[in-house]
């Protein structure tokens, strides 16, 4: 794959891409604007007054306060690929004078609105004021991202643990050995199946992929396994095509198909059915994995794929995204995931 051109100047430069807030993404736009007006809340409170006064003001500086958050947060999302190209204080002085020209803005527009009396506010302690407030939020959002990032890496690393276990290699390898002598076909078809989820456990997990292509890899995955469980493994696939667009982590639904087998179907000598869905509703993607629980004392598990699954979707999607697991009617056990779809 040739390089993109912001890479390439990146890597001109010397500076290799960091990671930087995602603006754009639902839940920082909340918490930023609740952020930027619970500071400006503090401000009048600070000043004193009536709080009839201050609730009258209040509403009149949020319609210049919120057009102008929104603004700064839609400037910093259109430049976030020039911004991980830049080094930290570079980034933060952009960021601040973006918030300088919003403030001005908003100003300007409390002034045309007739609500701000000459001398009570000049434009330089509004701009200044802005600059100020953006490059105080900028650094918060800055460290929540850095403070995420080891969360994610420790999620992946374990995940990476996860994937391929020594005993599914074992396992698959053996399949393969036996067919090759009376099914060659079918013998080459299972280890390239193999091939491809080990291409996908070594390469990067930094960028998404579509909930398409995991459930293509998963397709390849149950394959193996249905040359080990023969007809103890039924698999229904019910699937959506408008959802196969949704972002999701790389390697996000192979532990979800791999928990099904080994605790649904592996225990239990009539083996099971798994069921995955995907659906799109309100213009989410649902998917749903359901597998029978097994038979006897359930065994313990369902625990860290499943914790890491959960915080590998939240650091990618935040509050746009629902996650659910846990036991149903029918003994069976159900994992739901609601993903936002893209724009």
């Amino acid at each position: 794959m040739s390089p993109s051109p912001s890479a390439s100047a990146g890597e001109s430069a010397g500076l290799p891409p960091r990671s930087v807030p995602m603006l754009c993404q639902g839940g920082l736009v909340l918490r930023t604007v609740l952020f930027v007006h619970g500071v400006l809340v503090l401000g009048l409170g600070l000043r004193g007054g009536e709080p009839v006064d201050l609730l009258g003001e209040l509403s009149v500086l949020v319609v210049a306060v919120l057009p102008a958050t929104l603004v700064w947060l839609l400037a910093g999302c259109a430049l976030r690929p020039r911004l991980a190209r830049l080094a930290p204080m570079p980034a933060a002085v952009l960021m601040g004078l973006i918030g300088l020209l919003c403030a001005l803005g908003a100003w300007a527009e409390l002034r045309w609105l007739e609500q701000v009396e000459p001398g009570a506010l000049t434009a330089l302690s509004a701009a200044l004021s802005g600059a100020a407030l953006a490059v105080a939020v900028w650094q918060v959002l800055c460290l929540r991202e850095r403070l995420n990032l080891p969360a994610g890496t420790q999620a992946r690393l374990a995940e990476l643990q996860s994937r391929i276990r020594p005993h599914f290699l074992f396992n698959a390898l053996n399949s393969a050995i036996t067919l090759v002598q009376i099914d060659p076909v079918r013998a080459e078809a299972v280890l390239e199946d193999l091939s491809e989820l080990f291409r996908a456990a070594l390469a990067s997990a930094d960028a998404p992929v579509t909930l398409g292509q995991e459930i293509e890899l998963a397709q390849r995955y149950l394959a193996i396994e249905q040359v080990r469980f023969g007809t103890r493994l039924r698999v229904r696939w019910q699937l959506d095509a408008q959802a196969a667009a949704a972002r999701v982590p790389a390697l996000m639904l192979q532990p979800l198909v791999e928990n099904a087998v080994k605790h649904g179907i592996e225990p239990s000598t009539e083996g099971g059915e798994i069921v995955i869905r995907t659906g799109v509703r309100h213009g989410m993607a649902l998917l749903t994995v359901t597998n029978p629980l097994g038979e006897g004392r359930p065994r313990r598990g369902h625990g860290m794929a499943l914790r890491n699954v959960r915080e590998r979707l939240l650091l990618l999607h935040d509050l746009g995204v629902r996650f659910e697991a846990g036991a149903i009617d029918g003994g069976r056990f159900r994992v739901r995931v609601a993903i936002a779809l893209p724009d």
